[in-house]
């Protein structure tokens, strides 16, 4: 039997979301996947959490936020750190909002109200380890890049 103990500690989310409501209710999702969760209630208060050491491993960002937006808060995290993996959360389905999001780095985007299996889902594919380059290979091969992903509920 695996004990829990013995798992490797999953890394920090910090969750960026102005909602009081939203933000334990995603709190609590990570918290039941056993991440280690640091929350920002604004865009500005995100960016500073980076500046003052803050490591996360993934960032859940709000869409719309007053003052700095979602999208001005993630050309702030790119500035700050290129390859910190970002899952935009919005209750706006807005296909040109997501493209938009993903040009400007997003890995995920996740249409609230966020279910719990697509959270799981996003983080997953945030936190997984990049792919090893394959050993060259004579012949045909199809290639798959991995892509974006938007979750919506059913």
């Amino acid at each position: 039997m695996l004990c829990r103990e013995s798992q490797p500690p999953k890394p920090t989310v910090l969750l960026i979301e102005d909602s009081p409501e939203v933000q334990r209710y995603l709190r609590l999702l990570l918290e039941l996947d056993h991440y280690r969760v640091e929350v920002a209630n604004n865009g500005e208060q995100g960016i500073q959490r980076l500046r003052d050491g803050c490591r996360p491993g993934v960032v859940l960002l709000d869409m719309q936020m007053p003052g700095m937006d979602g999208l001005e808060t993630l050309q702030g995290l790119r500035e700050l750190q290129p390859t910190l993996p970002v899952i935009m959360c919005s209750a706006q389905d807005d296909p040109q909002l997501i493209q938009q999001a993903f040009v400007l780095g997003a890995q995920a985007y996740l249409v609230k109200p966020v279910q719990h299996l697509y959270l799981t889902a996003a983080l997953d594919r945030c936190l997984r380890p990049p792919p090893q380059e394959p050993a060259p290979v004579i012949g045909s091969h199809v290639l798959v890049f991995p892509s974006p992903g938007v979750f919506r509920p059913n």
